[in-house]
């Protein structure tokens, strides 16, 4: 994935490099590697968990897969990241799946939603690629919000076993 510039953000792909610095839990090599401060709170195991669910050796063995679509967000001004949208690997049946989080302190400034959607149309353009899909939960109103800005329509629901209704959202080209 090519680097992408929005209104206000940066969004530079996650290398190899730059993911394995993060999951050695090496910061300082980890900015260096991506030119820019990570937040306090970051890497922490909850994010790295979910949005990258693959063991280091499968992240070695096909970064290319493993990582395809993945970026950092930046401030497009300042080199700092806020951010991330993940696609959960390259998909081999034409669904991408994205996801994205945006530091606390940088919330509710319509961040998630410029990056989310850059990231989505790019995604929508990629050969193979029929339609990108995002879940969340039915009480999760931030992320709805996301998910329905970038033009996201609800497809299915899902139970999940302890958190309730899982709402299944789709944009296709």
């Amino acid at each position: 994935m090519p680097a992408l510039v929005t209104p206000r953000l940066r969004l530079v792909p996650i290398t190899l490099d730059a993911i394995i610095a993060v999951l050695d839990h090496d910061k300082p090599r980890a900015e260096a590697v991506v030119g820019a401060k990570f937040p306090a709170s970051w890497p922490s195991d909850e994010l790295l968990v979910s949005g990258f669910p693959y063991s280091r050796d499968a992240i070695r063995a096909n970064p290319t897969v493993r990582l395809w679509g993945d970026s950092l967000v930046l401030l497009k001004d300042e080199p700092r990241v806020i951010g991330s949208v993940v696609f959960h690997g390259h998909p081999a049946d034409g669904v991408a799946e994205v996801g994205y989080s945006i530091e606390e302190s940088f919330r509710s400034n319509g961040y998630a939603t410029e990056a989310t959607g850059a990231c989505v149309e790019w995604a929508l353009e990629q050969p193979g690629i029929d339609a990108v899909q995002a879940t969340t939960f039915e009480w999760h109103l931030a992320s709805l919000g996301v998910i329905r800005g970038i033009g996201m329509k609800q497809v299915a629901v899902r139970d999940h076993d302890t958190l309730g209704s899982l709402l299944v959202f789709e944009r296709r080209r």
